[in-house]
């Protein structure tokens, strides 16, 4: 084979890897029962994809064979480590005699939204469970779930190793919870998807301003979540992200700059993403069972409405943020309240606000709450306190747009 056509397959390779390997480590888990054992498997799948793709032709279902070849190989995997571990030989016989029938890659039921259950099982600590799904579900490292949580990659790594041994010692069923017990394991799996469509939506390093790869996989989990139960929490998450969404193209410039909300071109908005958001923004809402990510929509919405920045209903926003902080008291929510005051009522009041959420210290490693202070001393004349703070700010980000951001924002200083 010719370097252009080995070039050419690995190039096809990769991109079935990127769309399809988490879908086929889903069913993998289901059909052998174990994390690990599935995770080999995949990894085994796409070597044979490698050497056989070339001479054989992609096959018309990738994420078919994948899966099938997958479980193939963890049969024999399973056959020659019986040599020295006869039960292994007994659960290869088990796993041949019996996945014949449940191995459908194409069945109607979603092995995804099977794993993320799973991974939210409520016998699984809540920070365990996110973690677990972000890793397993969506491929996330264990870097960037740990700037997700502000913690430490060690740590991150520590909850899922022993997330993985609980469900497998536990037996743990891979399954959709039944309806009495699923608004109880709601919460933790929108959780999850909320943090999924974050990392996508501002990845939290890397050169790209956007994974549109998770942000799409967010919302095909929020919509599936929708029709499987139609809880007002479900759809205002659904609608949160949507009308994020719709703002994408408009978020960057051709070179891959970031532009501000206030400065983005609104005619490249999706108004058909917006629009579908509203109207679930209004559903959730009119159920009156409703908590933070509908008001998080619904302000979403706000700036949506808007159709310039300057039009923004400001002190509608504030009022949102005022009803959302008391449902969802986090320092986060606290920092988006003071910088809608700061739009609403002034900087002076903002940096009030700003400066008694900062005091709390949970947000010192949090790079937009310390550019927001420098924004509003900037627009205060306050100097050196704006470039102390894009400074701070610059040295916690690790997403290169955004620091090419701060650093303008510096130089214009």
């Amino acid at each position: 084979m010719s370097e252009d056509a080995a070039a050419d397959v690995q190039t096809l390779v990769d991109s079935v890897y990127r769309t399809e390997s988490r879908r086929v480590l889903a069913t993998l888990i289901r059909l052998l029962g174990d994390f690990d054992m599935a995770e080999e498997a995949v990894h085994d799948a796409f070597i044979a994809a490698v050497e056989q793709w070339p001479r054989e032709g992609m096959p018309a279902n990738p994420r078919a064979w994948l899966v099938s070849t997958g479980r193939f190989k963890a049969i024999d995997t399973l056959r020659r480590r019986a040599r020295f571990d006869a039960s292994l030989g007994s659960l290869a016989i088990h796993l041949a005699t019996t996945m014949a029938a449940a191995s459908d890659p194409d069945a109607v039921e979603d092995d995804r939204l099977r794993l993320i259950f799973t991974c939210c099982h409520p016998a699984l600590p809540p920070d365990a469970q996110i973690a677990l799904t972000l890793r397993e579900v969506c491929g996330l490292t264990t870097e960037q779930i740990a700037r997700a949580f502000l913690t430490a990659a060690p740590t991150v790594a520590q909850r899922i190793v022993r997330a993985k041994s609980k469900i497998r010692d536990a037996n743990i069923p891979y399954q959709v919870p039944g309806l009495e017990e699923l608004p109880d394991r709601l919460d933790a799996v929108l959780h999850v998807v909320y943090l999924v469509f974050n990392e996508g939506y501002s990845p939290s390093s890397g050169e790209s301003l956007t994974r549109q790869d998770l942000s799409a996989e967010a919302i095909r989990l929020g919509r599936l979540l929708v029709e499987l139960l139609a809880a007002p929490e479900a759809m205002g998450l659904l609608a949160l992200m949507l009308i994020h969404e719709s703002r994408r193209e408009a978020r960057s410039t051709a070179e891959g700059e970031m532009v501000l909300l206030e400065l983005q071109d609104r005619s490249r908005w999706d108004r058909a993403l917006i629009a579908e958001g509203e109207t679930l923004v209004e559903r959730a809402i009119s159920s009156r069972r409703f908590g933070p990510y509908t008001l998080q929509a619904a302000i979403a919405a706000v700036h949506a409405a808007a159709p310039t920045a300057q039009a923004t209903d400001w002190a509608q926003i504030a009022g949102l943020y005022d009803v959302l902080v008391r449902a969802d008291p986090t320092p986060v929510v606290a920092l988006n309240r003071a910088v809608a005051i700061a739009m609403r009522d002034g900087p002076t009041a903002g940096l009030v606000e700003i400066d008694r959420v900062l005091a709390g210290g949970e947000l010192d490693a949090y790079h937009w709450a310390h550019s927001a202070r420098a924004d509003l001393c900037r627009r205060l004349g306050r100097v050196d306190e704006a470039r102390a703070g894009y400074a701070r700010a610059l040295g916690l980000a690790s997403q290169s747009p955004e620091r090419r951001f701060l650093e303008r924002r510096m130089a214009e200083l």
